[in-house]
């Protein structure tokens, strides 16, 4: 009697993101596949390294907007810890302005999640064989700036802050205040203080007004109205009062 051939290995993904319906959909359309199986879901930063410390997955599908903890942190952090895993980031935020940064921090690719079901399954099996993903787009435009800047270095604007100070900024955008975002990040308060001085400096502002006035018209025109930012606790506060009122 013949034996029985073994079924081939599936490729194992666990997907990190804190919308539901969007989780489910991408849990559904990777255990779909003939090669690809979803082991775990989670939708903060300390779930996933328990769930990769349990699962041992081969992938990493991660939002950048989670429910707590820092994305681009989780992502150096795995680097150095889980060098066997691969990491696509999924998210809503220009490609333009966190593609590089995701990949820098150790992400293997960067997908908009407006993207086609095909796409995001073209990607998902690239960065699983190896191979660095991002769009044509992105790839111009790492091309012109690089044809662009001087060895010296010419970059200005929000291109300069490092990756925690466009966290603070972003969250500036959204009307956090330094207390806030200091809780937000397990930060002091004079530690975000010191962020802002640095962002104002970088950005040529001459006062804080200057400042949140600047990051609100950058947040407004740079990030997905489809999925904005949560209200800042206060901003909760305020509806909660006067929902209270009416």
């Amino acid at each position: 009697m013949t034996p029985k051939a073994e079924a081939p290995r599936k490729s194992r993904v666990v997907v990190i993101e804190d919308h539901p319906v969007l989780c489910d959909a991408l849990k559904q359309l990777i255990d779909g596949q003939p090669d690809l199986t979803c082991v775990g879901v989670a939708d903060s930063t300390s779930d996933a390294k328990r769930l990769v410390e349990q699962c041992k997955p081969d992938l990493m599908v991660l939002d950048l907007r989670l429910k707590a903890g820092d994305a681009l942190d989780l992502v150096k952090s795995l680097r150095v810890e889980q060098p066997g895993l691969k990491v696509l980031v999924l998210s809503q935020y220009d490609e333009l302005i966190f593609a590089e940064r995701a990949l820098r921090a150790g992400a293997f690719g960067y997908i908009m999640k407006e993207n086609a079901t095909d796409e995001v399954l073209r990607a998902l099996r690239k960065v699983l064989a190896g191979e660095l993903y991002f769009s044509e787009r992105v790839a111009a435009a790492v091309v012109q700036r690089t044809l662009r800047e001087k060895p010296s270095g010419s970059r200005s604007g929000i291109e300069l802050l490092s990756d925690r100070e466009l966290q603070v900024f972003q969250l500036l955008g959204a009307s956090y205040s330094a207390r806030e975002i200091a809780e937000q990040f397990h930060l002091s308060r004079k530690t975000v203080e010191t962020h802002c001085e640095k962002i104002k400096h970088k950005l040529s502002l001459d006062n804080a007004a200057e400042l949140k006035q600047f990051a609100r018209k950058w947040a407004t025109e740079n990030l997905a109205p489809s999925e904005p930012w949560s209200p800042s606790p206060s901003q909760k506060r305020s509806a909660k009062k006067i929902a209270q009122v009416k």
